[in-house]
């Protein structure tokens, strides 16, 4: 009985560690850990230790990775830029922020968990799995590090990262490195960016299939909605974003700026209390086949960089030039439109990888039910 029970065991964990399907767009080719043979971690340590270190891993969770309390709090003074009132999020004075930016905010004294400023640091090579609805990291995001390329992320979730506090800690923080395909990845409850690329160049990044939760006690809009969804700040940043169910934001989902080229494709935005897109200079924009329901604002104006929103057939038989194929038309539900096509900046797509587009009618069935952690 006991020799089954081990093969049960070794069976269950065999049929976990393989990823689910290949990347689409940019980072289309990425092989993670590759064939590495898969590690279980059992402590924040282990996973730590895995992520960081310098070989070849498939990481596979199969439980939650707690960190909380994990590196102490601290207890400082910080400030209230959007009034204290108990939904609203208040901000740690990181780097003088509060000093610099918001001198006129009212003091308050802020304590916040350690873990959750800097995440963990993931380097090259490496493939994190979670196994069913079970892989979970609580209080600490992931950060790919400078010079780190060649990572695949799938059916995890990363939780509850000091809500309460702006520059409490991002969920998943990309700077300077390259193929990096995040996919069915769940983010909830962060008190900072669900994803940010940094300044440097974050070259090919995908990041398809994941649920933008932004449900939350604490906002910077005061509302339950969550400000900060996703920030796309690179030097020559080339992002696909497909399939990623983005739900109850009220900003930054996506701000695009910094010199970054953007394919955003048959994503579905849903109930958004402010502006879904904000493009500043040196933002480049194909959205196509996408879903906006209950969104007011879709971008917010003024566009400082370029935007090319596949507006009609006409216009959009421009993208075969480049694309290889015609762009497709967005749908909108008790939504404002966005409708621009600035065609100067379609050629940087010339002879990269370009995701598929389905039209945006088979968008609003199937991503809420199929983005996200344990729905692959």
């Amino acid at each position: 009985m006991k020799y089954t029970a081990i093969l049960a065991a070794f069976a269950a964990h065999a049929a976990a560690v393989s990823v689910s399907g290949s990347a689409e767009g940019f980072a289309k080719g990425v092989t993670g850990g590759g064939s590495a043979a898969a590690v279980y971690p059992t402590t924040t340590d282990e996973l730590v230790s895995y992520l960081g270190d310098s070989e070849a891993r498939v990481i596979v969770l199969d439980q939650t990775f707690d960190f909380t309390d994990t590196e102490g709090t601290t207890t400082a003074t910080g400030c209230a830029p959007w009034g204290t009132a108990s939904a609203c999020q208040v901000a740690i004075n990181q780097d003088d922020w509060c000093t610099n930016y918001e001198p006129d905010a009212p003091d308050v004294s802020v304590s916040y968990d350690n873990a959750g400023i800097l995440g963990i640091t993931v380097t090259s090579d490496k493939t994190l799995l979670g196994s069913g609805s079970a892989g979970i990291i609580k209080g600490k995001g992931l950060r790919i590090v400078s010079g780190a390329s060649n990572i695949i992320i799938q059916n995890i979730a990363i939780t509850d990262i000091n809500a309460k506090y702006v520059w409490g800690g991002d969920a998943i923080t990309l700077d300077d490195c390259d193929m990096v395909w995040i996919d069915h990845v769940t983010t909830a409850r962060i008190g900072r960016q669900h994803y940010v690329l940094g300044t440097s160049g974050d070259n090919r990044v995908s990041l398809t299939n994941n649920y933008i939760d932004g449900v939350t006690d604490y906002s910077a809009t005061c509302d339950g909605y969550t400000y900060w969804g996703i920030y796309l700040d690179g030097d020559s940043d080339l992002v696909t974003l497909k399939g990623n169910y983005i739900y109850h934001t009220s900003g930054r989902s996506p701000k695009v700026q910094g010199n970054t080229l953007l394919h955003a494709v048959n994503n579905y935005w849903y109930d958004n209390s402010g502006h879904a897109f904000e493009i500043g200079s040196g933002g480049y924009v194909l959205a196509e086949g996408n879903v906006f329901q209950n969104i007011p604002t879709v971008v917010e104006s003024p566009i400082d960089g370029q935007l090319f929103t596949a507006p009609n057939a006409a216009a959009n038989a421009v993208c075969a030039t480049y694309l290889g194929r015609d762009c497709v038309v967005n749908g909108f539900g008790s939504s404002g439109t966005f409708s621009q096509a600035d065609e100067g900046f379609l050629s940087d797509f010339e002879g990269k990888n370009i995701a598929s587009a389905s039209a945006y009618t088979a968008v609003q069935s199937t991503v809420p039910s199929s983005a996200g952690q344990g729905n692959l």
